[in-house]
Formats: structure tokens, C-alpha cells, sequence
């Protein structure tokens, strides 16, 4: 009778062990929208990365621990170990196309340490020409002010057939224009400069985008080459995403913002709809103001995805832009509770 009870105990444990680790598992698989990604045909030494987003759509922060690369092939670089609930981050796949030549590929095992013990295996892979060379590797037009125009040179080199040619640049996005001149041909040596302009129409943010040389070799007639920046708005707030949780009418929600702008300003406004939104006014014009904020829910509405705007006065009146995310129901709270989500 013990002994039947003893496994019957055991039994129960380990079945909640299990459900446990599954359960850590699918919450930490579903963070990663993207868990693989091709960079098909590149040039030796391009800069070729790829970043994959992690969402934080819970109410608890993650730690990441550790991120493993199968290959030498690839190196992971994790910008940012602590990802904080409701925000999100990037763990960057390098391809090393200096060191490596040919079919590779590799398995990068993201190990989550808090709050509790996963793993999340990303798959990158491509191939690297050993007969198309960039000058500079990537298209790279580094950190500029949103509705600035620029331009970048690239210097393409091949080493092979002498007839040999670019048929055509192929662009992802209607600002970045490019133009093609073929500088020399001799033999079996081909080079050309190909002329990235970047309007000011593109919007503000982080820059990955990707250009396609299209080439009439029957084998690999494709060849990407990368373009990154940064395109700085006149006014910023961080966190971009924050979670309330699971609120009632009446509930409350404290939460810490960072508002930089490029010249000083004053806030005079913050609104988020279905919400009462309390801060204290900003007495000084100044770049930067840390803002401590206070939401209360006013109406049960659901599931929430709304934009929490800021308003400031300044040279011209500009607005910045957040999300608060979570979930508002049932009938007003009897008494409001105060959860903070900035740590």
C-alpha cells in the first residue's frame, strides 16, 4: 500500500516537472517571432547580420544567459542580456565572411536563466562567394536625424568569367535609390561602383534593409549586400512598450519614462486612451526629462495595444510616442492597487 502510494506521489511530481519545463518551454519559444533566417549568396568580407527580435509579452523580465553558436561561421551577439516585461530586444547572427568561404551555416542556442531555466535554438545559413568582393562590406549610413538625406559609395570587385555582369540593383524601400556605373573590365577581372542615396522620407528607427544585385550567373544570380543606420527622431520616449498586466477600472499602474528630444522642451501632456494619465509638470525646458507616471483604468475595454502619447511645446510642438499593452476587465475595483513595471 506505501510502495503504491510512493509511486503514485512520485508519478504526480515528475508529471508536474514535465508540465512545468513544457510549459517554461512554449513561453520561451513563442518570444521569438523569427527563429530562422537564409542570407542566401553573399560576397566575401560583406557585412552580413541578421537580427532576430525577442518580445517580451509577459509580466515578468527575462534574463538571457548565454547564447551558444554551432559554427565559428556565425557569432551571436546579445545587445541587451536583461529584457524587461512588455519590451523588446535582438540577438544579432553575425556571418563571418572574412574568415569563411562556402555552404555554411549554424545553430545558436539562447539559454534564459530567469525566471525560469529554457532554451530557444535560431538557424542561420548561407553561402559565401569567393569571387565578388564589397568595399566597404555594408551600405552604412550610421546615426542620422530623421528626414535627413544622405549618400554612400560601394566599390564591387569580381575575380572569374569575363563576361561577367550586374544586371540590375533590386531596393526593399521607395528612399533608398541607388545608381550603377561599371568603372573597368579586363580579362577576367569586372569593377563596379554602385551610388546608395538614402531620402528623407524614411521614418525613424533602426535601418536593416537589403539590396539585391542581380547578375546574369545562371549558378548564383542573386547577391545581397546590406544597408544599416539609425534614423534619431526630434523626440523620444523609453521605454517604447510597457505592460500593465491584468487591470480593473480603478486600478492603478506606476511607470518610469525617459522623454530626449534634440533641443529642450517642456512636457505639457501625456494621454493614453482609457486611461487617466497623472505626472508632475515639467517646470524647466530641458533635452531630457525623467518622467514618473501614473495610469489609472477607467473603463473595462479588453485586451489593449493603445499608444500612450506625449505632448511638449519647444521651438515647434512635438509628440513622441509609446504602447502600453495589457488587459483591462471586469467592474471597478473596490480599492486601487499600485503595481510598479519599471524596475
Amino acid at each position: 500500500m506505501l510502495k503504491s502510494i510512493f509511486r503514485t506521489a512520485l508519478f504526480s511530481c515528475l508529471t508536474l516537472s514535465f508540465s512545468a519545463a513544457a510549459s517554461a518551454a512554449d513561453w520561451a519559444q513563442a518570444m521569438f517571432p523569427v527563429k530562422t533566417h537564409n542570407f542566401g549568396s553573399v560576397a566575401v568580407a560583406a557585412k552580413t547580420e541578421f537580427k532576430f527580435p525577442i518580445q517580451n509579452r509577459t509580466n515578468q523580465d527575462i534574463h538571457i544567459a548565454d547564447v551558444r553558436a554551432s559554427c565559428g561561421c556565425t557569432t551571436p551577439i546579445v545587445e541587451q542580456q536583461w529584457i524587461r516585461a512588455g519590451e523588446e530586444g535582438v540577438i544579432r547572427a553575425r556571418f563571418n565572411t572574412d574568415t569563411f568561404r562556402g555552404q555554411k551555416g549554424a545553430t545558436l542556442t539562447v539559454v534564459i536563466d530567469r525566471p525560469a531555466y529554457a532554451e530557444v535554438q535560431l538557424r542561420v545559413d548561407g553561402y559565401i562567394r569567393r569571387d565578388i568582393v564589397f568595399h566597404p562590406g555594408a551600405v552604412e549610413f550610421g546615426k542620422l536625424a530623421a528626414g535627413e538625406a544622405a549618400e554612400r559609395t560601394v566599390a564591387i570587385a569580381y575575380a572569374g568569367r569575363g563576361d561577367w555582369q550586374i544586371t540590375g540593383v533590386e531596393s526593399p524601400s521607395p528612399y533608398l535609390l541607388t545608381e550603377l556605373r561599371e568603372k573597368s573590365r579586363s580579362g577576367g577581372r569586372v569593377d563596379y561602383e554602385l551610388v546608395i542615396k538614402l531620402t528623407g522620407e524614411a521614418s525613424p528607427g533602426y535601418l536593416q534593409e537589403e539590396l539585391v544585385l542581380t547578375t546574369n550567373d545562371r549558378k548564383s544570380p542573386r547577391v545581397p549586400l546590406q544597408v544599416i543606420g539609425q534614423l534619431e527622431a526630434p523626440l523620444s520616449v523609453a521605454p517604447q512598450t510597457f505592460a500593465v498586466g491584468t487591470m480593473k477600472p480603478g486600478d492603478v499602474r506606476e511607470q518610469r519614462l525617459v522623454v530626449r528630444g534634440k533641443q529642450p522642451f517642456k512636457v505639457t501632456k501625456i494621454e493614453c486612451k482609457g486611461f487617466e494619465v497623472e505626472f508632475e509638470p515639467t517646470a524647466e525646458a530641458k533635452p531630457v526629462h525623467i518622467l514618473s507616471i501614473r495610469l489609472t483604468a477607467t473603463e473595462a475595454s479588453g485586451a489593449i495595444n493603445h499608444p500612450l502619447l506625449v505632448h511638449t511645446d519647444g521651438g515647434e510642438a512635438m509628440v513622441a510616442q509609446a504602447t502600453v499593452t495589457g488587459e483591462v476587465v471586469g467592474a471597478p475595483a473596490s480599492e486601487s492597487k499600485v503595481a510598479v513595471t519599471d524596475r
